[in-house]
């Protein structure tokens, strides 16, 4: 069965710059596979049989950078966006398991195929001679699998951030890892010791961010534990608690992939009971407590973050909901205290409190069924904060109707001033102040 891809204009000026030059041209990888499944690629590259000076005779007129000419990789600007553009190669040894010592350039395009990671990323197209299927990616594609090309360890062996690939693929495209190929991402998982802290964590970010990723998690803990080892007490840990079904990595695994698709909540949520190990605390009843762990969870998660060289921004944010995912001031004899939501508003932040009850939701959806009881509770927190921010009510200082001026009218300086206009929000929120300006000057001449 033949099959036709779109491919939009800019990209076809260049493969036709190419083939008018007597050269082969295909668009290869990852934009054949979303192409096929019905997804606009996010970029897309070429790769010809042309030389590199060859190629950059083809080009001349537009932007040519020589991003990774020694390995016969192009970008050329083409309408504004670059496009890589990569000679047919073999690669070399991999001695660093991650990148090959050397690339041998070639004429023949099932060599290149050959080369890549998996069966539904070693596909090329072209208009003139359609899909180059040589490994059976589109059958893989059909099947929902993820297969490597080739002999798996001697993939994982040549560049071994492909073990957290494969995983990645499993999960954003909710497909099943080939038998094969999963033994081989265990026998080989050491080998993750030998990847950038940068790569193991953009992959793992990907990887939790998936469809599949309960399932993922679930399977290959143990893997991704190789590189944050944290998770391993975790794994199969019973809680000894009427409120949770699962062990500790399952109820996250569950957790992640029963909240929203976002970056934030999904590390917190990764993280958020990974030091319950450590805080178990069985009482006279046999029953489990964790005192203490949202607080040892966040210190955890923020040391995992530097460590991965996360951005110091997604560290301290993740860390505070994890050490506040716990606690629910707000909810009192199963109501919502809207003084209490408040005040958490103004602790936090708007943005990061509606994501605190984003993080609890999911965090309940995978404990037992009595916890599950809470979960309109969360909806109506979250429902309360966006009242209090659509009405505007008053809940930070910045929202004071007075300011540090007028307070150091009254002789105060310093952090005292500081200190002032927090006991009029307090008071305000509480509602024994209006937010009036009158008023609040009133308070501050008498008091």
């Amino acid at each position: 069965m033949t099959i036709e891809i779109k491919i939009p204009d800019n990209i076809k000026n260049i493969l036709r710059r190419l083939e008018n030059n007597n050269f082969e041209a295909y668009i290869a990888g990852g934009c054949v596979r979303d192409s096929i499944l019905g997804v606009t690629p996010s970029d897309y590259d070429i790769t010809t049989n042309a030389l590199p000076d060859e190629m950059k005779a083809c080009f001349s007129g537009l932007e040519v950078i020589e991003t990774g000419i020694k390995h016969g990789t192009l970008t050329v600007i083409a309408d504004g966006e670059p496009v890589e553009v990569t000679t047919f190669r073999i690669d070399g040894e991999y001695s660093d398991n991650r990148r090959p010592d050397k690339v041998e350039f070639t004429s023949s395009l099932k060599d290149d195929l050959a080369r890549r990671d998996f069966t539904v990323n070693a596909m090329a197209y072209s208009e003139k001679s359609g899909l180059v299927d040589i490994f059976g990616g589109r059958d893989d594609l059909e099947r929902k699998i993820i297969r490597c090309v080739g002999t798996p360890a001697e993939r994982f062996g040549e560049d071994a951030l492909r073990i957290l690939r494969a995983l990645r693929f499993s999960s954003t495209l909710g497909f099943e890892i080939e038998e094969e190929t999963s033994l081989a991402i265990r026998e080989c998982r050491e080998l993750l010791k030998n990847v950038s802290c940068e790569r193991i964590f953009t992959e793992t970010e990907k990887l939790i961010l998936g469809k599949g990723c309960t399932e993922v998690l679930t399977a290959y803990g143990d893997v991704l534990g190789v590189v944050i080892p944290e998770i391993l007490p975790c794994i199969d840990f019973e809680q000894h608690t009427p409120y949770h079904r699962y062990g500790v990595w399952e109820h996250t695994c569950v957790a992640l992939g029963n909240s929203s698709h976002s970056r934030i909540v999904r590390l917190a949520l990764l993280f958020h009971d990974i030091e319950k190990p450590s805080c178990l605390k069985i009482d006279s009843n046999g029953v489990g407590h964790f005192h203490g762990h949202g607080e040892k969870s966040a210190k955890t998660a923020e040391n995992i973050l530097r460590r991965l060289k996360c951005d110091t921004k997604t560290i301290n944010i993740v860390s505070l909901l994890i050490e506040k995912h716990y606690g629910k001031p707000w909810i009192k004899n199963g109501r919502i205290d809207r003084t209490a939501v408040k005040f958490a508003m103004s602790e936090i932040g708007a943005e990061n409190f509606l994501t605190l009850t984003d993080i609890q939701y999911a965090d309940d959806t995978a404990k037992s069924d009595e916890a599950k009881k809470r979960l309109p509770l969360h909806e109506k927190t979250a429902e309360t904060a966006r009242e209090i921010l659509a009405c505007g009510e008053c809940y930070s200082v910045p929202q004071l109707e007075i300011n540090g001026r007028d307070v150091e009218s009254t002789g105060l300086h310093g952090r005292a001033v500081g200190d002032k206009l927090r006991e009029v929000l307090d008071l305000v929120i509480e509602e024994k102040l209006p937010n009036k300006r009158e008023k609040l000057l009133d308070y501050l001449t008498n008091r």
